[in-house]
């Protein structure tokens, strides 16, 4: 099966290549700026940004001459997205066809996840769930397909309770999945929204997030109410919607230097958007939308308890499905709006916050010498009206301009 995906995908790829790629970035870049964020909190003023080969290699006002005017707009880095499933989409028939792409068809609506996610302002994405996703990453990687970075966890290890295996067993799990060239390891430590107790073991948790570290992986754990702390003990990297976490989860969270990814309240409203396009599906039953539609307030409450926490990194993460791609800045007004996030942290969460916690803090996620020139501007400043966000003027990655509408 595996293979037959990784087939469609590359005749996709074959039939966009050309077409899709992009020019080499010429050797030097100058653009202009009246407004610039930097990433890390800090606002810069009528400067200019230097590129040489996909690299900022200097903020200088006086650099010239100007290849793209931005003035008037905001500029800043790219948004990271530190959990979407990228090639999830809506069949032929209008249904959630989840991460299916073994038709031409799916995979181009893959391809398509990718453009619109890109053309958004999310210049890297992080995909967690589908072996799909790794055709996907490889394409846009070597430049046949535009899209944002991704990186993945293929597929996630479920847990079943004892059947998952023992801790041995686990580790072998987590070490096939590396094998397999994953980016990271997504684990299921919880069922559904509001449903039952953790569905690993501490022990054996702690044997996924041991091996994967040994890997040289990072974990991101799919968490509500116990399975938070559990994650958290177990030395896990991220903590996936978290809801019903305690403010002492929290506390514990911050201590250990756990990050935590939780959502502001997009996906809810794709599901509700989208209700019979998923219902029948498997897991949507009328009785999962009534806990999704339960859920809106307890993410606003878990978002407001997070930020009063000193020390605790939270994420941008929107669990972009089908019917979220291309959307995914609207997790942020969400976030400013209803849960009482500041738009400066808001913005932080998806640049350099969420660079450092996919270990690319050296990379992306800043404007400053020596960093991809990850670059985008809006057409309005989002800490006077976060909904700025929906009007992305211009989008680079990596020194290629994808967007400009100036």
């Amino acid at each position: 099966m595996l293979a037959r995906r990784m087939g469609v995908i590359a005749a996709v790829v074959l039939a966009a290549e050309g077409a899709a790629a992009q020019a080499p970035p010429a050797r030097r870049q100058v653009i202009a700026a009246s407004t610039l964020f930097d990433g890390r909190g800090g606002v810069l003023h009528d400067t200019r940004v230097v590129i040489e080969n996909g690299r900022i290699v200097a903020i200088d006002p006086a650099a010239g001459p100007v290849d793209h005017d931005l003035r008037g707009l905001v500029v800043m880095p790219g948004w990271i997205d530190s959990h979407v499933h990228i090639t999830w989409s809506f069949g032929l028939n209008g249904k959630d066809a989840g991460a299916q792409v073994d038709t031409p068809d799916a995979a181009y609506r893959a391809a398509a996840n990718a453009w619109v996610t890109l053309l958004a302002g999310f210049t890297t994405v992080q995909s967690v769930g589908s072996l799909s996703d790794l055709s996907l990453r490889d394409a846009i990687a070597r430049g046949q397909l535009p899209g944002p970075r991704i990186l993945t966890s293929g597929e996630p290890l479920l847990g079943r309770g004892p059947a998952t295996g023992s801790p041995d067993e686990v580790r072998a799990e987590i070490r096939a999945r590396k094998d397999a060239g994953v980016d990271l390891i997504k684990i299921f430590a919880a069922g559904g929204i509001l449903h039952g107790p953790p569905t690993l073991s501490a022990e054996q948790l702690y044997a996924a997030c041991d091996e994967a570290r040994r890997q040289g992986l990072r974990t991101l754990v799919h968490a509500y109410r116990d399975a938070v702390r559990l994650a958290t003990r177990a030395g896990c990297t991220q903590i996936e919607h978290g809801l019903d976490a305690t403010d002492d989860d929290l506390r514990l969270l911050a201590a250990m230097g756990t990050y935590l990814d939780p959502q502001g309240g997009l996906i809810l409203e794709t599901y509700r958007v989208n209700k019979e396009r998923y219902l029948g599906r498997p897991f949507y039953t009328e009785q999962a939308f009534a806990a999704l539609d339960s859920a809106r307030p307890l993410q606003h409450d878990l978002l407001r308890r997070a930020a009063r926490v000193p020390g605790l990194r939270i994420l941008f993460g929107t669990d972009a499905i089908a019917g979220a791609h291309g959307r995914n800045a609207e997790d942020f007004i969400f976030r400013v709006r209803d849960a009482g996030v500041t738009p400066m942290n808001a913005m932080t969460s998806a640049q350099s916050l969420a660079a450092e916690a996919l270990g690319l803090q050296r990379e992306i996620g800043t404007i400053a010498p020596g960093f991809q020139a990850d670059i985008i501007a809006l057409a309005g400043d989002p800490i006077t009206d976060i909904t700025a966000v929906r009007r992305v003027a211009f989008v680079m990655k990596g020194g290629v301009v994808y967007k400009n509408a100036r």
